[in-house]
């Protein structure tokens, strides 16, 4: 009976009712939901802190339009969209201690504390997910996220005026924050395979575009009721999805029944192929066979340092570094911009730009998608990811030099950066993390999954980190100074790719290259060349 504790309470409910069990597909899609609702809830919990920037650090110019002060005749929704500052609600006073003249410093060393924890925290977390339970240690990471993210909110409410407090909650939240990735991206590899596996995780890696538009649009919905409540709904989201999680989730196929590849069993009622994204369904009998006597606990993890040396992981972490600069610089700072920033000769509302931005989280849907299928047609993870980092930067220089000219122009030009920026970002903490946790010098290891996860994102973290840091300080000298760095830091991504970009086009190159169609051709070409030496 031990061993049935490990069967998620809600499945074994479902079971009872149905008076069978479910199917391997079943369990496939039932995994990808959980997580994909999971992950969406972390990203959610991470974006109110952008919506409120202007409300706790107001732009001190003055009048902010030179134009029509009306809401411009756009069709539903667009409309709401775009509401000019003057029609904000809340006072421009700001809320201490974030409206004085180092305020956007202030809220930048808030950044980048919580992705300082958070980035450390993952490679703690990446071990841990590797050796405990996936599930209660996702449920526990989504739990303890919520209550530190609504506590932060809850400064409003209390009236606290303590730099320190803010700077507190962050960190406790960014450290339980860093169980989410490396633990979704285990159970996702776990029960899918390698073919196709970038078209799959590009489609379901659109939750963390989806958190984040999910998250500005909760925070810029109670925005007017104060900045609080902008913490507390996300935090409820997150706590309901860990109690999904908790009934849910199973981490590994043989903890509901069935079998991975490198096991074999008398017991088992089906095995999941690592060459391909069919499964083998078993017997007519299939839903009523026992469970087999073998369990995740039984894996063994594979070590930090071992996992460094996996060919592969430390460029394409380093990649991540600079990729991850860029795309949380636009994920914590894209709605302070816009409300700062004149688009059609007006300024926007804090709530209008919080829900201007969600639209390069729509780009970064595309983006994710469509650099899982090329990569998958290509066979070509490093060439697809450096390509796309080079086309973000002629992306990120029109957007800074022409999104100011009407509202369809900087949409246009946002959701564009926003498919070449997370494309990337998406591919590499996917199809490429997946892939590397299950490479062959690995021996059917799977435990590597969540380690070397953890290695690549929490690298990449390190970098997200820095990027909202340096634009606290460089948006004080202007915008020019920020989407310079992050044009530098988008070429530098793809240029540490290079020697993967070339294997991979040496390997290409192999394949497609003639070759003799038989043993007899070469030796006789050897003879004829001799024959003509004589």
């Amino acid at each position: 009976m031990g061993r049935m504790r490990r069967i998620p309470a809600g499945i074994l409910v479902i079971r009872s009712i149905r008076g069978k069990d479910w199917s391997l597909k079943t369990y496939r899609y039932l995994t990808l939901f959980v997580t994909f609702v999971a992950y969406t809830s972390y990203h959610a919990s991470r974006k109110p802190s952008s919506i409120v920037k202007s409300v706790l650090d107001p732009p001190r110019h003055g009048n902010h339009s030179n134009s029509n002060t009306n809401v411009p005749p756009w069709p539903w929704p667009m409309g709401d969209f775009f509401i000019p500052k003057m029609n904000d609600t809340y006072s421009d006073d700001g809320w201490a201690p974030f409206n004085g003249k180092d305020g956007t410093s202030k809220l930048g060393e808030i950044d980048v504390a919580f992705l300082a924890v958070y980035s450390l925290g993952m490679y703690v977390a990446g071990h841990l997910g590797d050796t405990l339970d996936l599930r209660l240690f996702l449920t526990t990471g989504m739990i303890g996220s919520g209550i530190f993210v609504a506590l932060f909110g809850m400064g409003y409410f209390w009236d606290v005026h303590h730099f320190w407090y803010f700077l507190g909650m962050q960190m406790v939240a960014g450290l339980f924050q860093a169980t989410g990735w490396p633990s979704v991206v285990a159970v996702i590899g776990n029960w899918f395979g390698k073919r196709r596996r970038g078209l799959i995780m590009g489609v379901w890696n659109a939750h963390t575009s989806v958190g984040n538009i999910s998250g500005s649009l909760l925070a810029a919905s109670v925005l007017d009721y104060g900045w609080g409540w902008c913490f507390i709904l996300p935090a409820a989201f997150i706590v309901a999805a860990g109690v999904m999680v908790f009934l849910f989730l199973a981490a590994y196929p043989e903890d509901v029944g069935f079998l991975d590849p490198s096991e074999s069993s008398p017991n088992a009622r089906g095995s999941i192929h690592d060459d391909s994204m069919m499964w083998e369904e078993g017997t007519s009998n299939d839903e009523e066979a026992p469970i087999p006597h073998i369990h995740s606990v039984n894996r063994r993890g594979v070590g930090f340092v071992g996992a460094c040396f996996i060919p592969g992981v430390i460029p394409f972490a380093l990649c991540l570094f600079f990729s991850k600069l860029v795309a949380y610089t636009f994920l914590f700072w894209l709605p302070f911009y816009l409300s700062q920033t004149e688009i059609g000769g007006e300024r926007l509302s804090v709530k209008s730009a919080g829900n201007l931005s969600t639209l390069f989280d729509v780009g970064g849907i595309f983006g994710g998608i469509l650099a899982g299928y090329i990569s998958d047609r290509l066979k070509a993870r490093a060439t697809t990811a450096a390509t796309f980092m080079y086309a973000a930067i002629p992306s990120m220089l029109l957007y800074r030099t022409y999104g100011n000219i009407s509202k369809t122009m900087n949409i246009i030009l946002m959701i564009i950066a926003g498919l070449f920026i997370n494309g990337p970002y998406a591919l590499i903490t996917t199809a490429v993390s997946a892939d590397l946790g299950t490479h062959s010098s690995l021996k059917g290891d799977s435990r590597a999954l969540a380690t070397v996860t953890a290695i690549i994102d929490g690298t990449g973290s390190i970098g997200a980190a820095l990027g909202p840091l340096l634009t606290g300080f460089l948006s004080t000298k202007g915008w020019d100074a920020v989407f310079a760095m992050l044009m530098i830091g988008a070429c530098i991504a793809g240029l540490l790719l290079t020697s993967l970009v070339c294997t991979e086009l040496t390997e290409r190159t192999a394949l497609t290259s003639p070759r003799p169609r038989n043993n007899v051709e070469a030796p006789l070409s050897q003879s004829l060349l001799r024959d003509g030496r004589r």
